[in-house]
């Protein structure tokens, strides 16, 4: 039985909206950070991708920049946006190098693991 999505609202209380389709994004591979039981990674901040956290995220293991052919994954870039996990996130907050995130695309469960007043301090719209 495939997994089942949590309802799909963001941080603001309003519908999800989407993060990246181009590259594909989230755990359902469905271009929104929608999440569910299975998510151990709580994949659910919708990032704006910047050299410095690219950098910071290959440092400490997770190499996003580097295209995946196997996987059709072309790599992140500076300016694209991928729904990053939430702990990762709170990581690279806690080391000054934490990316813009989009507020309206992060799903509210990324709130389990990040207080809303540090995501507001990265919104991307402000």
């Amino acid at each position: 039985m495939p997994p089942v999505k949590d309802p799909s609202l963001n941080v603001l209380g309003e519908a999800l909206a989407p993060c990246s389709t181009r590259p594909v994004t989230g755990f359902f591979r469905d271009g929104h950070c929608n999440t569910c039981a299975e998510d151990q990674g709580s994949h659910t901040v919708c990032a704006v991708m910047t050299a410095e956290f690219l950098a910071y995220s290959k440092y400490v293991g997770n190499d996003l920049s580097t295209p995946i052919p196997a996987f059709a994954f072309p790599g992140l870039k500076p300016g694209d946006c991928w729904c990053l996990c939430a702990g990762r996130f709170l990581q690279a907050h806690d080391e000054g190098c934490a990316p813009q995130v989009n507020l309206a695309g992060t799903h509210q469960r990324a709130l389990e693991i990040v207080p809303f007043d540090v995501l507001r301090r990265y919104d991307s719209q402000a």
